[in-house]
């Protein structure tokens, strides 16, 4: 069956180059309040065996005030409903994946994993596009996925609200390591899982992490990186945090090769790509949700919070549920692994869920083991969340 979508061990991301985070007390406190309800269940809902949930969560209303909301597998479908809470899938492939053996055409699987509208009927899509190069014959000289993984962000645009996406030709990559893929590469390299889309003022934002390179005069450090734009729907107009301003570009190696690449600079805490970020009503803080293996920083695995006023200095994460990741060891984990976490407020104000008030739902995948294998049995569900943030 299939890979889960780029959580896996390898994505340790070693950010110890990258600032730390802010002292106490803490800006922000979640609380789960209530138990886990199924939103989807890949063995009842599913339209046949590609839909599971494989991706947080990420919704917008549409022009008739309909939610539409991503984070199925790459043979992309939406859950469709007149809200949050009353969601089902819609078997229509809204963006299917090429499975293409020749990695300049970024169209071997792609999974619509961040989106945004301003009306509700032109929408702006991120893929997170893997070529899976021990796939296609005579790409990789490993047989091992790891050691042939090579991923971009690229771009899909919808006119009708999200009912089908299109790619442009060429491709429009938001962000590519700044070299093509590699019969030899050896190991998972490029840009991958963006956080949601969200907003601050004239600006819009995302977190995408990276393996990082080494190339002379760049060397790219692994962790996870900041974006803004001012126009989603223009995919080549992201720009990364340097330490100093949004001015790195990371352009398509295939059809403009980079003499000195640019370099972003990795933003603490976080070890992992960002699950979700939204930003509180009443105080203008963000708050970010991820997942983290047990490890020096984080006493237990599980989802993780933390918050922030200026989206580069974050206070130390603080744990929301424990529970095995996809970066644990699912031999060791009988009762299943939890992954792909978001927030969302039925009652937010933007129309892309990415502002939340005092309560929320907190959105997350659950997959089951059996023995050491992580299987497709897997549930998208929610639970009410409290969230309180000093001024």
């Amino acid at each position: 069956m299939t890979r889960p979508l780029r959580y896996t061990a390898l994505l340790l991301l070693g950010l110890t180059g990258a600032a730390q985070a802010a002292p106490e007390p803490p800006l922000s406190s979640l609380t789960l309040v209530g138990p886990p309800t199924a939103i989807f269940r890949a063995g009842r809902d599913a339209c046949d065996g590609a839909d599971v949930p494989d991706a947080s969560a990420r919704a917008f209303r549409d022009a008739r005030g309909a939610v539409a909301l991503f984070g199925m597998h790459y043979r992309n479908r939406a859950l469709r409903g007149p809200d949050l809470d009353h969601l089902t899938l819609d078997c229509s492939i809204v963006l299917d994946s090429g499975e293409k053996s020749d990695p300049a055409l970024y169209d071997d699987r792609s999974w619509i994993t961040a989106t945004w509208t301003e009306d509700g009927r032109a929408v702006a899509g991120l893929l997170h596009h893997e070529y899976q190069a021990n796939e296609h014959p005579g790409r990789c000289r490993s047989k091992l996925y790891l050691e042939c993984w090579y991923n971009t962000l690229t771009a899909a645009a919808s006119t009708d609200g999200g009912r089908s996406f299109t790619r442009a030709a060429p491709p429009a990559v938001v962000a590519a390591a700044p070299f093509r893929q590699e019969v030899d590469q050896g190991r998972h390299r490029g840009f991958f899982n963006p956080s949601n889309i969200f907003g601050a003022g004239r600006w819009r934002y995302i977190f995408a992490s990276t393996t990082g390179w080494d190339r002379p005069g760049s060397d790219q450090a692994g962790g996870v990186c900041l974006f803004r734009t001012a126009t989603p729907a223009d995919p080549l107009s992201w720009r990364a945090w340097t330490g100093t301003g949004f001015t790195a570009a990371f352009p398509d190696p295939y059809r403009q090769p980079v003499r000195i690449p640019d370099t972003c600079k990795p933003v603490a805490p976080f070890p992992t790509p960002v699950g979700a970020v939204v930003r509180h009503r009443g105080t203008g803080a963000y708050i970010a949700v991820f997942m983290a293996k047990q490890a020096e920083a984080f006493p237990q695995s599980g989802f993780y919070w933390t918050s922030s006023r200026d989206l580069l200095t974050w206070d130390t994460p603080r744990l929301l549920l424990a529970g095995a990741t996809l970066y644990d060891d699912p031999c060791q984990a009988p009762g299943g692994l939890i992954a792909y976490p978001s927030l969302l407020d039925p009652a937010a104000e933007g129309r892309n869920f990415d502002d939340v008030g005092d309560t929320a739902r907190f959105t997350y995948v659950t997959l089951r083991t059996e023995g050491c294998r992580i299987t497709s049995d897997r549930d998208l569900v929610r639970r009410p969340v409290a969230i309180t943030v000093w001024p």
